[in-house]
């Protein structure tokens, strides 16, 4: 399947590269002429297509100048049919040779959907009553020489769209509308913000220390300076800087940095809103975000109840307000009120089987946030306000004056998901600078998410802060839910991706080649590698791992649209010989194998699983890649699992499996060795692995537990 992708794809190439070269001649004969597009600097237009269709009662038989890409085109002799597409919409044109004249009627038939064109002619309403206009004089504007995709597909690859989304643009009307409603939505946060007289400022992207936020930051080198600085994580400090300056109500829109992985949530650069008001409080930050929600919903959807991935979402104020605590209680039963001590809260999170990620995290506070993540926060479908975190996990909240744990701080959770966060500014400096001094502790303990000392801003907080209100949106995520995108992706114009290798490189003997399988022939049935599997394995272990290893390289094979059944049996084998000869282990499967007269193919893809380890085959194509990389890290995500309440892949993040990868006591026999190797062997970066292997699983959770429900039977 492979090697016929690898030649369907460079007979694609030629004939692209044949189809070029045409729409080049083509260029190079207008050039000769006299006729280069590329030279014509201006073309005066008085109308969209969109403001044809919408005023044609008045522009009926008026001549009108439009521009844009032709989309369609129908020759039909002396006359033709053409479709251009301009920023507003489409339009329809009447071409023909009575009109144009021979020379030019002769020329527009030559040109390429793609190609962008100026047409002046009367507007008419055809037998079919489509508006158009009728062309008395077209204009070749600017030459495309590379074609579009085929008109009755356009683009659907989703990798290709968010790489080249001039493409996408093109084709998917449906997508410009998205970000048409992105920018309204921006529009309306300012317009809502500056009417209630805050002002709009820029602070510094750069940064020398990182602060304001608990992430990982990216750094880059000052060449003048000669020092390391920070792509800022946050706008708070300098925000509440400008508040102790003396502005009552300020706030930035802009791009934040965060050097974490990438999922449907998460983009390393994204757009967030801070906003800061002297004299307010958490309260009054709850009754900002209800009103900006709400206000940009109606201008966007005309609505406040909009439906995001098939929920029905209530976004009119009056939103539900619960604590923290109060929010865990109503899930799970667990009243933290009752739970005084760092060592009872450790007990408890052991006893109910939640991880704590580090020692560091081994309080109260910690242990409070963790069940939360675990209990609550996907259950919030409609939009709720939680409040009074714990002071751990709260360095830049006021402390709450009934309880010196908490804090005067909310988040707020629609879908299942955090969209703002929100405090009453913590404003006493000798409070702060402990609590930055613990945030600098469980950095250099290892936290590379925790926070730096900012002297600076103690020393501004010393000049006199007075009570402010401070909260935060993440924009992009905003825009999700108004515009019903799955994926951040689909709302950033030009998203952070992976460059794909052009192919000229030199490949390195560790970059995936075709894995050479579509050809394989599958000689023996999954029945007869079932009964070999009862026959070596008896251990529920053991049979468990084989069927989801089988199920993670049949997921992989779908998506590279190779041989789902070879790839299958690799995996359900691959241990074939581990439980019984657990010493000569990737040895003793070649004389098992042979019982059911298993090819040369799968005999080797079973030996390379355990490359470096118990064997000295190398996995040599994608396919054998994927399994080496798969084996070990497939355990590690069970192994997780079982620590949920749920005992399911189905609700683990990406950010959760990270946690316990980095945690080298979890899951000890895991080797992270061997799938950071499986990785780099596969030319993937870590997370890249990560959240493949784990959506795998989770998308192929209920056929392993059918197979091993059947197996047993």
């Amino acid at each position: 399947m492979q090697e016929n992708k690898n030649q369907n794809k460079q007979t694609e190439e030629l004939d692209m590269n044949h189809l070029m070269q045409i729409r080049r001649d083509k260029l190079v004969e207008l050039q000769q002429q006299g006729k280069d597009p590329y030279q014509i600097t201006k073309f005066d237009r008085n109308y969209t297509a969109g403001e044809i269709k919408a005023n044609y009662d008045e522009l009926e038989g008026k001549d009108v100048t439009v521009c844009g890409r032709i989309i369609a085109k129908r020759i039909m002799g002396k006359a033709s049919f053409c479709t251009i597409q301009d920023s507003d919409e489409k339009i329809q044109s009447y071409v023909s040779i009575n009109d144009l004249g021979e020379e030019s009627y002769k020329a527009f038939k030559t040109w390429d959907i793609g190609d962008i064109i100026g047409m002046t002619g009367f507007v008419f309403k055809t037998k079919t009553e489509e508006i158009s206009v009728h062309a008395k004089e077209v204009t070749l504007l600017s030459k495309s020489l590379r074609p579009l995709p085929e008109k009755f597909h356009g683009l659907k690859d989703v990798d290709l769209r968010y790489r080249q989304r001039y493409v996408d643009l093109i084709m998917n009307p449906e997508v410009k509308k998205t970000f048409e409603m992105r920018s309204q939505i921006i529009t309306e946060i300012r317009k809502i913000l500056d009417e209630k007289g805050y002002l709009e400022v820029d602070t510094p992207m750069l940064n020398t220390i990182s602060g304001g936020a608990t992430a990982k930051p990216f750094i880059t080198h000052h060449n003048a300076l000669n020092m390391d600085m920070y792509l800022r994580i946050a706008t708070e400090l300098n925000l509440k800087r400008l508040i102790v300056g003396g502005y009552d109500k300020v706030y930035e829109m802009g791009r934040i940095f965060r050097n974490e992985g990438m999922d449907i949530r998460h983009n390393p650069e994204f757009t967030t809103i801070e906003l800061y008001e002297a004299y307010a409080d958490y309260h009054d930050m709850m009754d900002m975000v209800e009103e900006l929600f709400s206000k940009c919903a109606m201008k966007v959807r005309g609505t406040t109840k909009v439906t995001y991935q098939g929920q029905e979402i209530d976004l009119t104020p009056g939103w539900k307000k619960i604590s923290m605590i109060d929010s865990i209680k109503e899930a799970c039963g667990v009243d933290f009120n009752t739970i005084n001590t760092d060592e009872e809260a450790v007990a408890l999170a052991k006893e109910r089987n939640i991880e704590i990620p580090d020692k560091t995290k081994e309080t109260r506070g910690d242990v409070i946030s963790l069940f939360f993540d675990e209990y609550v926060e996907k259950s919030l479908v409609q939009p709720t306000f939680i409040y009074d975190y714990p002071i751990e996990i709260s360095p830049l909240a006021k402390k709450k004056k009934e309880d010196a744990r908490l804090t005067e701080r909310f988040e707020v959770f629609i879908g299942g998901r955090e969209y703002g966060n929100a405090f009453s500014e913590l404003n006493d400096p000798i409070d702060q600078y402990e609590r930055f001094k613990k945030q600098v502790e469980a950095r250099e303990a290892g936290d590379e998410e925790a926070g730096m000392m900012d002297e600076d801003f103690i020393q501004a907080l010393e000049m006199g802060m007075p009570p402010t209100g401070g909260l935060g949106i993440g924009v992009d995520r905003f825009i999700m839910l108004l515009t019903d995108s799955p994926s951040i992706r689909d709302v950033l114009l030009f998203p952070t991706m992976k460059p794909i290798s052009n192919g000229k490189e030199k490949k390195t003997k560790e970059e995936p080649v075709p894995s050479k399988t579509s050809k394989v022939e599958v000689n023996i049935e999954r029945k007869d590698a079932i009964n070999l599997l009862k026959k070596y394995n008896k251990e529920e272990f053991h049979i468990r791992h084989a069927f989801t290893v089988e199920q993670i390289m049949r997921y992989f094979a779908k998506k590279y649209n190779e041989n789902e059944d070879f790839w299958g049996l690799a995996g359900l084998l691959h241990d074939i010989d581990y439980e019984m000869y657990s010493e000569q282990h990737c040895q003793k499967a070649v004389e098992i194998l042979k019982e059911i007269d298993a090819n040369e193919e799968l005999i080797h893809a079973v030996c390379s699983h355990g490359y470096g380890i118990c064997s000295d085959v190398m996995p040599e194509n994608t396919m054998e890649k994927i399994l080496f990389a798969t084996d070990e890290l497939s355990g590690l995500i069970w192994a997780a699992a079982k620590m949920r309440p749920s005992q399911s892949t189905k609700d683990m993040e990406l950010k959760s499996l990270k946690k316990k990868y980095k945690d080298k006591k979890f899951a000890a026999g895991c080797s992270r060795e061997l799938i950071s190797k499986g990785a780099t062997a596969l030319g993937w970066e870590l997370d890249e692995l990560l959240q493949s292997t784990l959506e795998a699983m989770q998308e192929k959770e209920d056929e392993i537990q059918e197979n091993l429900e059947q197996f047993k039977g």
